[in-house]
Formats: C-alpha cells, sequence, structure tokens
C-alpha cells in the first residue's frame, strides 16, 4: 500500500521510503569525500535534494520506456527516479550518465545497497552513443543551450526534456531560443518559489 506522502500529491510505500532514507545516509556518509552535492544543502538533503527529484517523476502524464539522466552526479535526480519506478513502474529501463568515476562508484553502491537497477554509463555525455531516450533529465548539469544539445543527440523522436533551473531560467530560455526551436512548459518547483521545471518537447535546431 502507498501511504506515506513525497509531497506533490506523491505517496509511496513503506519501502521505497526506506530506500530513500538509505540512499540519503549513504550521501551523507560518501559526500565529505567526493563532493556529491554542496556540504551547505546535506542538513536539508531529503527536501532539497530526494523531494526535489521526486517532484520531477510527477511531471510526465504517461511513463517512458527509458529514462536517462545526465550527469547523475550524486544521483539527483536519476536515482530517485529508479527507486520510484521499481514501485511503479519497473518495466521502465533507467540510464544514469556520469564521467567521473568515483561518482559512478557512488552511484552503484546506492543500487546496489537499495536492490534497485539501472544502467550506469561511465562515460561523457559527448562520447556515448544516442541513447534513444523517450525522457531526458538533467539537474545542476549546463546551460539551457548545452542540455539542448544533448537532448537533440539522446532524445528518440517525439522525446521529452525535464530540466529544473533556478532564478536564471527565462535568460536561459530566451539565449537557447536563438538557436533552438521547442515546445516549453513551465512548472513551478515545489520546493523552491524561484526555481521552474522546463519540460521541453519538439526541439529542432534553428
Amino acid at each position: 500500500m502507498s501511504d506515506l506522502d513525497l509531497g506533490g500529491g506523491l505517496s509511496v510505500s513503506r519501502e521505497t521510503w526506506d530506500r530513500l532514507e538509505h540512499y540519503t545516509d549513504l550521501l551523507k556518509k560518501w559526500n565529505p569525500r567526493i563532493n556529491l552535492v554542496s556540504p551547505t544543502t546535506l542538513a536539508e538533503a531529503w527536501t532539497r535534494h530526494i523531494v526535489d527529484s521526486a517532484q520531477i517523476w510527477g511531471i510526465p502524464q504517461t511513463y517512458p520506456q527509458h529514462w536517462a539522466d545526465l550527469g547523475a552526479g550524486g544521483g539527483f535526480p536519476g536515482l530517485v527516479v529508479a527507486i520510484l519506478r521499481d514501485e511503479f513502474t519497473p518495466e521502465m529501463k533507467v540510464t544514469l550518465v556520469e564521467s567521473d568515476q568515483r561518482k559512478c562508484a557512488f552511484l552503484r553502491t546506492v543500487l546496489r545497497e537499495t536492490g534497485v537497477e539501472a544502467n550506469v554509463e561511465a562515460r561523457r555525455i559527448e562520447e556515448i552513443p544516442p541513447l534513444g531516450a523517450d525522457l531526458l533529465s538533467a539537474r545542476a548539469l549546463a546551460s539551457l543551450d548545452k542540455l539542448l544539445g544533448f537532448a537533440e543527440r539522446h532524445l528518440c523522436e517525439n522525446g521529452t526534456a525535464l530540466f529544473p533551473k533556478g532564478a536564471q531560467a527565462e535568460k536561459e530560455i530566451a539565449d537557447a531560443r536563438k538557436m533552438w526551436q521547442f515546445d516549453l512548459v513551465r512548472h513551478t518547483s515545489l520546493t523552491d518559489p524561484q526555481a521552474v521545471v522546463l519540460q521541453i518537447g519538439a526541439l529542432t535546431h534553428v
């Protein structure tokens, strides 16, 4: 039964909640060694990282066959997606792309200790063959125009990208529109009123 509220109308089972808590514990244990997230955010890791990532899971109207997270780093939102997938859509494939080998070791440790499956691609985004993902996410990775270049390479036709952005989102959108055409829906962040999640589709290079 799904009975624990993650926020934004998303309720999860006790097993999923426990996995997310274990993930948070591992993040706090590993972070002093390899700087997965800003140390100033660790005290509020549940809200700043877990819940902030979980809201992205709630945006798609239908869930993709293949969700790829670029620059996965400490696993946000990709690892959270993988944990939620295990409860809600176990047939969905999740790929985590991260070039830093130490961060890949962390990602694999969380997957192993939570009993969740995902493919960890330990290569640069530009070097891996096109992933053909239905849905692409990236958090705190690059400017929007650069992210759209990655999306053009790794999204399947008619795929969707979800990119969390902060207070400079509108400037990034304006800059990106000089080089790209795309459909855009802005979703106000549940954890930061100054932030948005940009939902992008129908992407073409100008």
